[in-house]
């Protein structure tokens, strides 16, 4: 087994001619409160992300260094779980199931619909960085076909309709 080899805690260049950015902040922060242990790199991660709404590019080094790993090792994490957001996403997210069961159904129309109306592709957020429409497959919920996550909330049998009526009750929250 190969043995880990202690890297320099040094800064690249670039980053000592400049003030760390809040996020680096926070990405320190959050790993000292681990006890910069890189077997809590899922933890900081998730930690990280509930507290800037994604993980940004320049905390990848960061959190590397700390916790004494490669920012390509760090990478690597961040982009295989789907969970972890790479870029802001809006104040909701709208999960719209594609499995077989949903799709047996109508979701495609109601992917369709949902981009049409929300004027943004699966996957983007509107334009006012309210609503991030998101294709999953699978949410649990087969026996109500076509189902809907809405930031935590399950939603089941939902057509073009009832999706309207979705948003225009999160549309709604947002403006009282």
């Amino acid at each position: 087994m190969a043995k880990k080899v202690a890297r320099p805690n040094k800064k690249p260049p670039e980053a000592e001619s400049r003030p760390p950015t809040p996020a680096e902040i926070a990405a320190l922060a959050t790993c000292e409160r681990y006890g910069n242990k890189a077997d809590e790199l899922l933890e900081i991660l998730h930690d990280l992300q509930h507290q800037l709404g994604h993980i940004p590019e320049e905390t990848l080094p960061i959190i590397g260094r700390a916790l004494n790993r490669s920012r390509a090792e760090v990478h690597g994490v961040v982009t295989f779980y789907h969970d972890f957001k790479r870029h802001p996403i809006g104040k909701h997210v709208v999960k719209i199931c594609r499995a077989e069961s949903c799709q047996a159904v109508g979701t495609d129309e109601l992917c369709r619909h949902a981009e049409q109306s929300l004027n943004t592709r699966l996957g983007g957020t509107t334009g006012d960085g309210s609503i991030t429409i998101e294709q999953v497959f699978c949410l649990g919920n087969c026996a109500l076909s076509p189902a809907v996550m809405v930031d935590e909330k399950l939603y089941g049998m939902v057509d073009p309709k009832r999706f309207d009526e979705i948003v225009a009750g999160l549309n709604k929250e947002a403006a009282e």
